[in-house]
């Protein structure tokens, strides 16, 4: 038996995370927190009440702090001695015996939690790649210096990329057992019907969703559809700082008749399922959300070969060569280097001229999307936690 688990009643497991917002790593937690309530008495820890996601009523859910996330650097680093002395107190009290935790912050405190408590074990997830993933020199000197110490105080890390295991290992020293889980995700009810992409039109509509910021790079589709002289419906889903900005580009090249903002939206899979491609630009991911879920409603992708997720989803992980100003072919859908706006725009061009390939590559969105069902992924994560 393993030597966590209690012989006569369900473990009692924490999840630990910032908060329940609007993020990738967030939604991933409200999707296996779904599953975990069956096997595990689960409570969700969060640092910060700011919840988006639903969180089923059998989840215990504690919070540590009744001030908000917005707050000077100076009174976060009092939150931080504050987060690990009532955690720890919480691990204690409630015989938790598996203490799960996301992102960078959260991993630190569950790898000081490690070393005060060698009853709990402690399992960390890395969200994002992380040599791409700091905003500063400083956060850089901080996450080399930290993660060694107290990423490998825990027992093992999953991640959702092969990538950021590699870069984790290669660049930050961690030794500690790591596995690969892929993001799961729930198939939506409505899918598109992919025999209705296999028609000629003027107008191919596109879309792309994520927060208007440099790191997903929206500047570069803008600059691939007025690049093409073919006509184009493009709507951008997301709000975020560099919103004006796009705005001022879309009107200084006068593609304000193919190109509109719609900023954050609620039912993103209307929008999704009333579109013929998808589009993901960023420079870099952890593993894209946005491009797996917009697979799993049937729309043939195109994506920058950044790291880490596309090559994978898009793939299988199989290396390949882009010549700038071109675009791949893959098994799933097309890719382009980072912010190559002429290889995207001719992988645009390839499919608004192909209505075929795209009835094609919305099948084999379909198929693909199925490898990463909530049903199958919790399956592969629950053995991790447990072996």
């Amino acid at each position: 038996m393993n030597k966590f688990m209690s012989p006569n009643s369900k473990q009692n497991i924490s999840i630990l995370c910032i908060s329940l917002g609007s993020g990738g790593a967030e939604k991933v937690i409200s999707l296996l927190l779904k599953k975990l309530k069956h096997d595990y008495n689960v409570t969700l820890v969060m640092f910060y009440d700011v919840v988006h996601f639903t969180i089923p009523e059998e989840i215990n859910v504690v919070v540590l702090s009744d001030k908000g996330p917005d707050r000077p650097f100076h009174l976060k680093i009092l939150d931080a001695y504050k987060f690990i002395i009532k955690y720890y107190r919480f691990i204690k009290s409630t015989n938790t015996t598996i203490s799960i935790s996301f992102l960078a912050f959260p991993n630190l405190i569950n790898g000081i939690i490690s070393t005060f408590s060698k009853k709990v074990k402690t399992i960390i997830s890395e969200r994002g790649f992380p040599s791409d993933n700091v905003s500063s020199k400083l956060s850089l000197y901080i996450s080399k210096l930290f993660y060694p110490i107290f990423y490998n105080r825990c027992d093992e890390l999953f991640s959702n990329s092969v990538h950021i295991n590699r870069d984790l290992k290669d660049n930050f020293s961690v030794k500690i057992p790591m596995e690969v889980i892929y993001n799961p995700i729930e198939i939506p009810k409505k899918t598109i019907d992919s025999s209705t992409l296999n028609a000629t039109n003027n107008t191919l509509k596109v879309i792309t969703a994520g927060t208007l910021n440099k790191r997903k790079n929206q500047i570069m589709v803008i600059r691939a559809i007025k690049e093409s002289a073919l006509k184009y419906d493009f709507s951008i889903l997301g709000g975020g700082d560099l919103h004006d900005y796009l705005q001022s580009e879309i009107n200084k090249l006068q593609l304000e008749d193919s190109i509109v903002l719609k900023g954050k939206v609620k039912n993103v899979n209307d929008y999704l399922l009333d579109s013929e491609c998808f589009v993901l630009s960023s420079f870099t991911e952890g593993f894209p959300n946005a491009l797996i879920e917009a697979m799993a409603i049937g729309l043939p992708s195109i994506s920058s070969n950044c790291l880490s997720g596309p090559l994978e989803l898009l793939n299988e992980n199989e290396e390949v060569i882009i010549k700038e100003g071109d675009f791949f072919i893959g098994k799933y859908g097309l890719l382009v280097n980072n912010d190559d706006y002429i290889g995207l725009s001719k992988a645009l061009d390839y499919f608004h001229k192909n209505p075929d390939e795209r009835e094609k590559f919305s099948m084999l969105s379909l198929q693909r999307s199925k490898d990463y069902q909530l049903e199958s992924i919790y399956k592969k994560f629950n053995h991790f936690i447990q072996n």
